[in-house]
């Protein structure tokens, strides 16, 4: 579950049931995951790398229409530019070089 990104409350990312899941098929050291963030389904491919260093690629989505796109959207162009990664407990946050941040939760921890 996606508990942390700039300019949302987590009230606002429970409420859109904003998630990725990272439990995809793995091919060449790569994970394929899916994220939803209220409206569309995307796919990605994941490779965490040395040095806590994540590359996120091939990423689609579909293109439905909804009322509230700003999560969404806000969510597709951040998640594209993430290069790094750490692991505490049940926590994984994203970052970038600029210093902006993705932080989720494992489903079944709150």
């Amino acid at each position: 579950m996606l508990i942390s990104l700039d300019g949302f409350s987590k009230d606002q990312l429970i409420a859109n049931k904003a998630e990725i899941n990272l439990i995809g098929k793995m091919e060449d050291g790569k994970i394929q995951g899916s994220a939803y963030m209220g409206c569309n389904r995307m796919s990605f491919a994941l490779e965490f790398k040395k040095g806590g260093k994540v590359k996120i690629s091939n990423g689609v989505s579909t293109m439905m229409a909804c009322q509230n796109m700003e999560l969404e959207i806000s969510f597709q162009k951040k998640f594209d530019t993430m290069t790094k990664y750490t692991v505490e407990g049940h926590f994984l946050t994203l970052s970038d070089e600029k210093g902006n941040t993705m932080k989720f939760v494992a489903a079944d921890w709150d």
